[in-house]
């Protein structure tokens, strides 16, 4: 699902949209990366993952979260037979030019004024309908994936935005003020639900207008939900604003007590003096 171009002001476009193939190119060096590490997600978990990095309180650097969701060595590492490696510097260097556009235009939506889900400046995450694109097959091409547990519409997305969420829990501690603790909760809970099965009847395909239905309208209205939980999960933290780091002094030593620097000498007869 890819949306047009968010316009500036002006009306002359602030990024360039990553197009089918871009995603595709993203998708073959994944490919590449699971050959070495069996547990490289796939992009729409990548894409719910950086929605849950922009939102995040702190801004954490690519250095920090890359390694992260790639299980690649962090800067300055060798991998090790547990972790995955790009298959050289100018693989790396492609797919962090590819992320960081991506990156760029997921920002501009999450920070552009929409009020509806149908405008083309709004966020609109890569994500796939598996199931639909199972149930267009062929019976004999359906039949490779009989007894698969296909997930759900957008089901990826919100568990990459949760693992986010999960690798940083001290970004998203609820803040002390009650209103927006209950804010922060009740957009956290719109994402989870997108995190479990659509057990209701298959009614409408979400990315095809004459696709076979694969997902029920609820599944539907819960995504919406669950974009505009984003939303308001990004203009929370930009509101709050960052952590402050709670500066602990050392004790003091009292007057008549030995001074910490070992001389023997009462506190008040050397560095308490004056």
């Amino acid at each position: 699902m890819t949306p047009s171009s968010p316009a500036s002001a002006s009306g002359a476009p602030d990024t360039t949209w990553l197009d089918s193939e871009a995603f595709d190119e993203l998708d073959t060096i994944l490919d590449d990366l699971r050959t070495r590490h069996d547990e490289t997600p796939q992009w729409e978990f990548c894409e719910g993952f950086m929605a849950a990095v922009l939102c995040s309180r702190r801004p954490i650097p690519a250095s920090e979260y890359l390694p992260v969701l790639l299980a690649t060595p962090a800067e300055g590492e060798a991998p090790d037979a547990e972790s995955g490696s790009f298959a050289s510097e100018a693989q790396r260097e492609r797919f962090i030019a590819l992320w960081m556009q991506r990156w760029n235009e997921v920002a501009t939506a999450l920070d552009s004024e929409v009020d509806s889900l149908e405008d083309d400046n709004c966020y609109h995450p890569e994500v796939m309908d598996v199931r639909g694109a199972v149930a267009d097959m062929s019976p004999e091409e359906q039949a490779a994936f009989k007894g698969e547990d296909l997930p759900a519409f957008a089901q990826v997305w919100a568990l990459g935005f949760m693992f986010a969420v999960e690798s940083w829990p001290e970004e998203w501690a609820a803040p002390r003020d009650k209103d927006a603790a209950k804010w922060l909760d009740g957009a956290l809970q719109a994402v989870v639900a997108m995190t479990e099965d659509d057990e209701a009847a298959p009614e409408v395909s979400p990315l095809s207008e004459d696709g076979a239905p694969s997902t029920s309208i609820a599944r539907l209205n819960a995504f919406g939900e669950a974009i505009w939980a984003v939303y308001d999960l990004r203009e929370l933290w930009k509101t709050i604003g960052p952590r402050v780091e709670t500066v602990r002094k050392e004790a003091t030593p009292g007057r008549n007590d030995l001074c910490y620097c070992g001389s023997g000498k009462k506190y008040k007869k050397c560095h308490g003096a004056g």
